[in-house]
């Protein structure tokens, strides 16, 4: 479980440049979920995120993981990094080594492990992300996009932490990329019970379509949080603070305030479909529907 409290952080305090990036923050993950944190530009999401694995030190306030604080001056920062796995945003542009095995065995040979043990993992890691066998030998930078984006991933899978952090995980990619990270993303909270999985993202549909919970922030600050259908739910609020809602939302509503009684938490193409075929059954045929 991850425990923030009272967390605040500024840039260049005492500088003429100061910037108060994060205040108060008070927040619980539990082992086991999958949380999306959104927010337009500046509203603190990345720097809340280095602040989880000791990248960024709390100006004020602490961090627990597992009961553990991971910000008081006696913290294993090494031990503390391995547990808590952090993707940047294109962490492609990270790959260095002259193989795919390799870069993915990178961490888990800095960790001390046997090569028996380097091997499971850089294979299991692999399989997470969809990185088939074939492609160990080549260079990374002979992968495309996409796989390289995998590949960057599985580097830090294969450290097998206990909380994944992924800041803008599809930024760049295009539809097929962008649907091959949000699939091994579910699929890794389908497969780790107990990993944290934490991804910022500016895409309400990515969000919608993946996660299960959500954190708004909003000028440094957590504006509100809860399940997805609680957050899609307070629209007013979202646009209020320069966000969106999924496009998928803003049809059903149009069709809703035109008459149809469709529900009001569709902000999935899936539940736009199960709502709109279900009340299709429910409506009388027309005699143009017969001819």
């Amino acid at each position: 479980m991850i425990r923030i409290e009272n967390l605040s952080y500024v840039y260049q305090p005492g500088m003429p440049g100061e910037y108060r990036a994060l205040s108060d923050i008070n927040l619980v993950i539990p082992n086991g979920s999958l949380t999306a944190v959104i927010g337009h530009t500046g509203s603190g999401k990345s720097t809340l995120m280095q602040q989880l694995n000791g990248l960024l030190q709390p100006t004020s306030g602490k961090i627990f993981i597992d009961d553990e604080d991971i910000t008081s001056k006696s913290a294993d920062i090494a031990k503390i990094r391995r547990k808590v796995g952090l993707v940047f945003q294109y962490p492609e542009h990270q790959l260095f080594e002259e193989t795919v095995y390799q870069d993915i065995a990178f961490g888990p040979k800095n960790m001390g492990l046997s090569d028996e043990e380097i091997e499971r993992r850089v294979i299991y890691a692999a399989s997470l992300t969809g990185i088939d066998k074939k492609y160990f030998e080549k260079s990374p930078f002979e992968l495309s996009g996409g796989q390289k984006r995998r590949a960057a991933i599985a580097g830090i899978l294969a450290m097998e932490p206990s909380v994944l952090v992924m800041d803008e995980p599809t930024a760049g990619l295009d539809p097929g990329g962008r649907d091959d990270i949000l699939n091994i993303i579910k699929n890794l909270h389908k497969k780790q019970k107990e990993m944290i999985i934490i991804f910022v993202s500016h895409s309400m549909e990515e969000v919608a379509e993946t996660a299960e919970n959500i954190v708004v922030m909003h000028d440094g600050r957590i504006d509100m949080s809860g399940t997805a259908a609680d957050i899609f739910r307070k629209r007013g609020r979202l646009l209020q603070i320069g966000l969106d809602i999924p496009q998928i939302t803003k049809l059903a509503d149009k069709l809703r305030n035109g008459g149809y009684n469709l529900p009001e938490e569709i902000y999935t193409v899936k539940a736009a479909v199960e709502a709109i075929t279900k009340l299709s059954r429910s409506l009388p045929l027309q005699a143009e529907d017969i001819i």
